[in-house]
């Protein structure tokens, strides 16, 4: 077991919790939206000078981790496309060599944001009770909007940290407002 789903975390600990995400696709839409606009705006915000120093507690830099708050929805995205099963390496992936600066990975963040949407508009109206494959197992398709959804704001949440730690006040960073109704605690760091 991965312990990636939360049902199947209660499911193998026999546990009665087979609570569905809270909130509907539409809203969770809505927050991966305003998540990666935040975090195009957080992410230009950090000096390219920065990008090399490492996490607390976790040999990544923070252009590793400022890229992977957009691949984690690019990663959805593929899966969502192809039908294939979400991978662990797809959604890990480092950032190719042409990401140098934080203006690069914005615009990376400003295509996989439009690459959201479309898809989003083409998604809408369809079935969101289904199984999707995922490398954890399947899931519906519901949970796995929903983890996309919470794991991308859990790291909008970290860059803005990380602003503080460079000595830049955040430009409107995510509030409390913005992540209720997802299964996510006020910490930012593990």
């Amino acid at each position: 077991m991965f312990a990636q789903v939360i049902t199947q975390v209660a499911e193998f600990l026999e546990l009665e919790d087979d609570a569905p995400p809270e909130l509907p696709p539409v809203e969770l839409a809505a927050r991966c939206d305003h998540f990666l606009e935040t975090a195009g705006r957080l992410v230009r915000a950090m000096p390219d000078s920065e990008l090399t120093n490492e996490l607390p507690d976790r040999p990544r830099a923070w252009r590793e981790l400022m890229h992977h708050v957009f691949q984690i929805p690019a990663a959805f995205l593929d899966m969502e496309e192809s039908g294939e099963a979400l991978t662990y390496e797809n959604l890990v992936a480092p950032p190719p060599d042409d990401l140098e600066t934080s203006a690069d990975i914005a615009d990376f963040g400003s295509d996989v944001q439009a690459r959201f949407n479309a898809w989003w508009e083409n998604a809408k109206d369809g079935d969101f009770s289904g199984t999707v494959p995922t490398y954890f197992g399947d899931t519906t398709r519901h949970e796995m909007l929903e983890r996309t959804v919470w794991h991308t704001g859990q790291h909008v949440r970290q860059v803005a940290s990380l602003l503080e730690q460079a000595g830049i006040t955040p430009d409107r960073p995510l509030s409390a407002r913005d992540i209720r109704g997802l299964p996510l605690t006020e910490a930012i760091w593990d």
